[in-house]
């Protein structure tokens, strides 16, 4: 894997004098004025999915919209009470949406646009807590008459602790580099003066392919999901002290 940091040496210039009488600065260390190094480094960490979250859609069409909305409500319905059967829940599911939108056609005749239908979309959001179940999910909601999948995210419930522990590995890192740094100038590292932290982006699988996977299934013809595995990096950059005096 590989690791990302950069680095980069400072020394501090002696101050000028005093246009004014002021105490005399501090004599500095044997060896010269003290000074600094500034280094940023990553650090990485891999989770496995443990939870989904599903958003499930349902969009209906008829000559009126309430007459859509009616058949929409309905398979709705069905859909949500087969979810909860599942043992999904009421507080891990929400609606996410709820549109109503006319189908227009342009009359070439009259030069007119007229209304031929409309359409009702709704859609729900849906917490999984157990991987193992996101295929019935699925396969239920669809039975039921749901007709759109918009999205399948995969997630740990881990990825906190695990965000703590590479933000460990990159302090160890950036230490390291300046530890590196301040032999190769002729001197050594002293304490920390800043440390800042940063949070990289996690690299999970693809989604368009965990949706295709998803919609492989067994040899029975039930949804399959394959979680596989997450990266978390944390980044930090830090100011040590350098001592020109080698230990």
């Amino acid at each position: 894997m590989r690791l990302l940091s950069f680095a980069a040496l400072t020394v501090l210039a002696a101050p000028l004098a005093a246009q004014s009488p002021s105490p005399a600065p501090a004599p500095f260390p044997a060896g010269g004025p003290p000074g600094s190094i500034a280094v940023s480094a990553v650090g990485e960490e891999e989770v496995t999915p443990d939870r989904a979250r599903v958003m499930i859609g349902v969009q209906t069409q008829a000559a009126t919209s309430a007459l859509a909305a009616e058949r929409n409500a309905r398979i709705q319905k069905a859909v949500l009470d087969t979810i909860r059967a599942l043992g999904i829940p009421a507080e891990l599911i929400s609606t996410s949406g709820f549109n109503v939108y006319p189908e227009q056609v342009y009359d070439q005749a009259t030069r007119r646009t007229r209304i031929t239908g409309y359409n009702v979309q709704n859609n729900v959001v849906v917490e999984v807590r157990q991987l193992d179940r996101v295929g019935p999910v699925l396969d239920a909601a669809l039975a039921k008459g749901a007709n759109q999948i918009a999205s399948l995210t995969l997630y740990s419930s881990q990825a906190e602790q695990a965000r703590r522990r590479a933000m460990a590995k990159a302090v160890e890192r950036a230490r390291a580099d300046a530890e590196a740094i301040a032999r190769a100038a002729g001197g050594s590292l002293g304490g920390v003066l800043e440390l800042t932290s940063g949070v990289e982006p996690s690299r999970p699988r693809p989604m368009m392919a965990e949706m295709q996977m998803a919609r492989v299934g067994d040899a029975a013809g039930n949804t399959t999901i394959s979680e596989g595995t997450q990266t978390i990096s944390a980044s930090v950059t830090a100011r040590f002290l350098f001592s020109p005096v080698p230990r």
